[in-house]
């Protein structure tokens, strides 16, 4: 049985973990299913707005589609709920990944 099956049928036993949700939809990216992988991170953001990990990946496949304001719009979104949620390392990976998105380099400072 391949894994999107799989990650199927646990999400009709579970349909509320966030878990699955978000590894049927890294399993779409994987495929490059845009149409999916977009529909499970919509879900994700929407439905799971606490599950932090979405936001980074969510970001960075918008980036590579070129919808760079969605990217920094999810980015900011990401980061308001790292810093509710009081993760100091999504926080961190997200601001990463919108400076870099922004044009910033941490080696500027130099």
């Amino acid at each position: 049985m391949n894994r999107i099956k799989q990650l199927e049928e646990f999400l009709q036993e579970s349909p509320q973990d966030p878990f699955l949700h978000y590894a049927l939809t890294m399993e779409y990216l994987k495929g490059e299913d845009i149409t999916k992988t977009k529909a499970g991170f919509e879900n994700l953001i929407n439905n799971f707005p606490d599950y932090v990990g979405s936001y980074y990946h969510y970001g960075k496949f918008l980036e590579k589609q070129g919808d760079v304001a969605q990217a920094e719009h999810v980015y900011k979104l990401g980061i308001q709920v790292a810093v509710e949620k009081r993760n100091h390392h999504a926080k961190s990976e997200l601001l990463g990944a919108l400076n870099l998105l922004m044009g910033f380099d941490d080696d500027d400072d130099c």
